[in-house]
């Protein structure tokens, strides 16, 4: 129930299965700013101000402010959510997020990548399997190579996916084993870069 009804559609029925639900929203808004951030594609600045006094300007701030009212207001209820206050701050953040980032162009343009990076690394982890950590080499054994990459790369973070992606398939040039090219006396000079 819980599983079934985390993300989307329905409320779950158990307690456990709508905490889950609420505590996802919760982590989720707020990698998706700290992602946001880091790619570039919003500024922290440019966070709803009386969203950052009420909730906080930074993401445990944030994560603190929404778990406490979540607590707060579900304390001694299978009632599970934030006081109708927070609810109006959270849902202000959720839809700033709608309109700078998840339909900002920028972004929606990055997301053309992200197929090419999901692909990269499970065909590598599929070429590679020896280098599954020992939790998914049993998920291996058990399972197939197949549902061992699939585990993987669906528990990676976005930053953590493209890290592993850069690993694998972007050359490193290590500076001790970097020559400096002159060009000759008889040519142009050099490019500066």
């Amino acid at each position: 129930d819980g599983i079934l009804n985390h993300t989307r559609g329905e409320w779950a029925k158990t307690a456990e299965g709508r905490v889950v639900r609420i505590c996802d929203r919760v982590a989720y808004i707020n990698h998706d700013i700290d992602d946001a951030i880091r790619a570039g594609v919003i500024g922290e600045s440019e966070l709803p101000r009386d969203v950052t006094e009420k909730l906080g300007d930074t993401k445990s701030r944030r994560i603190n402010s929404l778990v406490t009212a979540i607590v707060e207001n579900s304390a001694d209820t299978l009632e599970i959510g934030m006081d109708a206050e927070t609810q109006i701050y959270y849902d202000k953040l959720h839809k700033f997020l709608f309109d700078s980032v998840y339909n900002n162009p920028v972004a929606k343009h990055e997301e053309t990548k992200v197929a090419g990076i999901i692909e990269g690394i499970y065909e590598n982890i599929l070429k590679n399997p020896d280098k599954l950590t020992d939790e998914y080499a049993l998920v291996r054994e058990k399972e197939g190579i197949e549902r061992a990459a699939v585990d993987y790369v669906a528990g990676m973070t976005d930053h953590f996916a493209v890290m592993t992606y850069s690993d694998i398939y972007i050359p490193k040039f290590p500076r001790t084993n970097m020559i400096q090219h002159k060009a000759p006396s008889c040519c142009c000079s050099a490019p500066s870069w």
